[in-house]
């Protein structure tokens, strides 16, 4: 196993800085997955690791050595890409043995072994004489992390291994992958993805990117619940938290916040962080809003549309801001468009944020810039 340490790492592309001062830590054994929007900088930071793009200033170091100006095959490192990258001329066998047969010392006994325990774990054995072409996208992509795991690496770089599959393809790779982790040992793993429920099922941690920043490092459920930020808070979780503006007001030893001219809600944060008058944002899960008949229901709107998921209802909600709120309820849940609704939500439930888009963190302190 081995750990990894990102020290103010960028990279500059001619004047333009794609990744502006990455400081990371990445213990021996964890998974870790780099989500964010497209163009934030995940993909090149997984190149940067893999010795595909030269660092432009900072320090990278694996298993504790300084490797900026080591090459990709000296890093100990495999990378398995989104396009699989095999060979199609070469059968299964062939294009997982093709690494190793470079390696100076490896005997073709050894390589047999390698490739053979590799076929094993990821279930391919019967493919091993097929070219790609024979194979379909789940069992090509499977080939793929088989060819990484013959080299038997320090480190598994994922880049979007799973984004050409089909959804149903996608659930079975990605369980696949989770057990693989487990198989391997705790190697550790990084694994760039768009896709929220595999950085959601897979990661021991997620590393949030936006714009070539960190925004936010910590397990998926801590992200969720309580995020650093509003970029997180909205990036995190789908359909996406509803974050409304609001006005911060003292009473007594408790803050209120109040949506537009409707009632206030009382918050679990301290009084004493002088909030009164201030501009804020309220934010609240689809999942934890509920209906209510109560007046001073945290929300009041209009259903502009209604989605039946079998398992859930989403429900669009016109609350009299610049768009409908989501409401995500449990069931088969009947509502007609223009019917008037109110919504509750718990307050320990209720995210607050400042005018910056700093969380305002209930144990009474706020989110460093």
């Amino acid at each position: 196993m081995a750990g990894l340490k990102l020290t103010k790492v960028k990279k500059r592309y001619g004047a333009v800085e794609v990744l502006h001062g990455i400081d990371l830590d990445i213990r021996p054994g964890e998974f870790v997955v780099f989500v964010g929007p497209s163009g934030c900088g995940k993909s090149t930071l997984l190149r940067v690791i893999a010795g595909l793009e030269d660092i432009s200033s900072g320090t990278l170091e694996i298993d504790g050595r300084v490797v900026n100006e080591a090459s990709p095959k000296d890093r100990g490192i495999a990378m398995v890409f989104q396009s699989y990258a095999l060979y199609p001329h070469m059968t299964v066998y062939d294009n997982m043995a093709f690494g190793l047969s470079l390696e100076k010392g490896a005997s073709k006994g050894e390589i047999d072994r390698r490739v053979r325990e590799a076929a094993k774990i990821l279930q391919i054995e019967p493919y091993l004489d097929r070219l790609p072409k024979a194979l379909s996208g789940g069992q090509r992509q499977r080939v793929a992390i088989g060819r990484a795991i013959t080299r038997d690496p320090k480190v598994f770089l994922f880049d979007e291994p799973l984004s050409n599959l089909d959804a149903a393809l996608r659930v079975q790779t990605r369980i696949e992958i989770a057990r693989l982790h487990e198989r391997m040992h705790g190697t550790t793993m990084i694994y760039v993805t768009h896709d929220q429920v595999e950085a959601m099922t897979l990661a021991d941690r997620i590393v949030v990117l936006n714009k070539g920043n960190v925004e936010q490092v910590g397990a998926p459920l801590e992200l969720y619940s309580d995020p650093d930020n509003l970029f997180v808070a909205q990036f995190i979780g789908s359909p996406a938290m509803n974050v409304l503006p609001a006005t911060l007001d003292t009473t007594g030893d408790a803050v209120r916040a109040r949506i537009g001219s409707g009632q206030a809600v009382a918050l679990p944060i301290s009084a004493g962080l002088g909030f009164q008058g201030a501009k804020g944002h309220l934010g609240v899960r689809p999942e934890d809003l509920r209906l209510t008949e109560e007046a001073d229901a945290l929300l009041a709107g209009t259903v502009t549309l209604v989605e039946p998921l079998g398992e859930v209802t989403l429900v669009y909600v016109d609350v009299g801001t610049s768009e409908p709120i989501v409401a995500k309820l449990p069931g088969a849940v009947h509502l007609e468009r223009g019917a008037s609704i109110r919504l509750a939500a718990d307050a320990e439930k209720i995210r607050l944020f400042g005018e910056d888009g700093r969380a305002i963190r209930a144990d009474r302190r706020r989110v460093a810039a």
